[in-house]
């Protein structure tokens, strides 16, 4: 994988002549050849990775219940347009202006979930929060624990939704569905990638 200049400047700092692309084909099982693109600014250290399938696919949903050890392990491509759903814990988490991609597995994904929880558990102590709350988080976060017991003791379904169809989780157990127009109306598609010509693609 190797760096090639982009005439454009950085998003973040605005430094010119700074900006670079990566790019990396790689073939995953039973998702097929990708291209892994990676913008990064080498002034301010900004960078955005995003995972482009070979062949076009449609808006859709990918969803897992997430009900024994073995889904833990499960591989997740995430592309910096997808919506991550815990659907019983009603826990999402949107692309924004930053977002990323990655490809990670069902345990990475929920402990990104948890980590967050942890962090918005420390503020509502620091902000004397009603207690209410803070238990629910509490609870929140030892629900996702439970899913690394053996039993798991109660099913989560992990979901992707993505209105450009590059996400996915990937396990025989995973079923794939397509967006409403409801859903599409309503979903954010993250960061507004850069425009590159074909030249500044080539590897």
């Amino acid at each position: 994988m190797r760096e090639v200049p982009v005439e454009i400047p950085c998003p973040i700092c605005k430094v010119e002549g700074q900006v670079a692309m990566m790019t990396h084909i790689d073939e995953i099982p039973y998702f097929g050849e990708h291209t892994q693109v990676t913008v990064l600014c080498n002034a301010c250290g900004w960078r955005q990775t995003d995972f482009i399938p070979a062949e076009g696919r449609k808006p859709g949903a990918s969803y897992l219940e997430i009900c024994k050890p073995e889904h833990m392990r499960a591989r997740v491509i995430r592309s910096s347009s997808c919506t991550v759903r815990l659907v019983e814990l009603d826990l999402e988490v949107n692309p924004g202006s930053a977002s990323t991609g990655y490809v990670s597995n069902v345990e990475g994904v929920i402990d990104r979930f948890m980590d967050v929880i942890i962090m918005v558990t420390r503020q509502a102590y620091a902000e004397d929060s009603d207690m209410s709350d803070i238990k629910r988080l509490q609870e929140m976060h030892t629900t996702l624990l439970e899913l690394k017991e053996t039993p798991i003791p109660r099913p989560i379904t992990l979901e992707l939704l993505d209105p450009n169809g590059h996400s996915q989780i990937i396990h025989e157990d995973a079923e794939l569905r397509e967006l409403t127009q409801e859903e599409l109306s309503v979903l954010p598609v993250g960061p507004e990638s850069p425009v590159f010509n074909s030249e500044e693609m080539v590897e």
